[in-house]
């Protein structure tokens, strides 16, 4: 019995050593099959912004396997990693493009680019970079009448926060007029400039000025913007984190609210609209301050206080009319059309 037990175990002990030694050559070509790490480079951090920045990467080798993710990662502290803040920008190897968002102004960060595939997660160097410093409001004032109007940087234009209040004179009865300028303070009828000044609607809404007057009304030093400039800072607050729904892009689509200001608009409940209370965080985020001051249209009627806000553009589209830009208490987007010069709108200056 002894001699037949000792029969058996020989052959079982040796399957054992076999199977081990089978699992071990096993493991060894999986390892062998895994390759190796990527290995990457970081892209130079441009278009710094108060809350963005672009980034990226260039995936030099992929190890041997299929790139599953890549991106950058970026933190306060230095070496970020992938349990940090991560961008994701695709799979395989090459060169890729990353947008940096969602970052405080005057900070210092530190980024690198970053690649997964079956062996583990490569990085780039790091480097390190400082967000712009929050636009601070400065206040501008008018020689010619005294006015002081509060300002504020965006990108790299300096708006005047708050609409002109230049008024030289003011127009009682309606003047259809494409030639000669005209001022108009909203419900005003009459001629008076000093009662004028006394109303509300002057102190809170500025003057409406046909297209004529309002192309020579901005001090000196500043000057009615254009169409493209208006579209410049509009594209601006849309790249660099100002879409009330936390993308980038899209130009005017989604920028009304990071321009309007906080009170004066009528209640609204569309998604994103100017007089909605939602999206809290992006509420005048850009410091535009732009109100509903209505306008004065054909026949001398004065309208849409409260829900709609336009402002000219030096920018004709014919003889007899030219572009204004607006925003709407019903809408998340800012508009743009072109209107008989004759009508009554408001002025945002831009700096020279």
């Amino acid at each position: 019995m002894r001699k037949g037990t000792i029969l058996w175990i020989y052959p079982l002990t040796l399957m054992g050593v076999f199977l081990v030694f089978a699992s071990s050559c096993s493991k060894d070509d999986d390892d062998d099959n895994a390759g190796s790490i990527t290995v990457l480079s970081t892209t130079e951090v441009t278009d710094i912004a108060q809350t963005t920045a672009k980034s990226g990467g260039n995936i030099i080798s992929d190890g041997g396997n299929t790139v599953t993710a890549r991106g950058v990662c970026w933190s306060t502290n230095e070496n970020p990693t992938i349990e940090d803040n991560i961008t994701e920008d695709g799979t395989d190897a090459g060169s890729f493009t990353s947008s940096i968002t969602n970052l405080e102004p005057n900070t210092t960060y530190h980024v690198r680019a970053y690649a997964t595939n079956r062996a583990g997660t490569g990085y780039g160097s790091a480097m390190s970079f400082t967000t712009q410093e929050r636009s601070t409001v400065s206040i501008f004032t008018d020689p010619r009448d005294g006015n002081a109007y509060q300002t504020v940087t965006i990108g790299t234009q300096v708006w005047m926060a708050e609409n002109l209040r230049y008024l030289p004179s003011v127009v009682g009865p309606w003047r259809g007029s494409i030639t000669a300028p005209y001022y108009y303070v909203y419900d005003y009828d009459g001629t008076d400039v000093n009662a004028a000044k006394g109303t509300s609607n002057y102190s809170t809404y500025g003057v409406l000025y046909n297209w004529i007057a309002a192309v020579n009304a901005c001090p000196a030093g500043w000057h009615l913007p254009s169409n493209d400039e208006l579209t410049e800072m509009e594209n601006y607050l849309a790249d660099n984190g100002y879409n009330y729904d936390g993308t980038t892009g899209g130009g005017r689509d989604k920028i009304a609210k990071a321009m309007a200001a906080t009170s004066g608009w009528n209640s609204n409940s569309n998604n994103g609209a100017v007089g909605n209370t939602d999206y809290a965080e992006y509420r005048n985020k850009s410091g535009f301050t732009a109100l509903p001051g209505g306008y004065v249209y054909s026949g001398g009627s004065f309208d849409g206080i409260g829900h709609y806000g336009f402002w000219w553009s030096s920018t004709e589209s014919n003889a007899s009319s030219s572009w204004a830009h607006y925003l709407s208490n019903a809408s998340g987007s800012v508009g743009s059309f072109y209107y008989g010069k004759y009508g009554g709108h408001s002025v945002r200056c831009l700096r020279d």
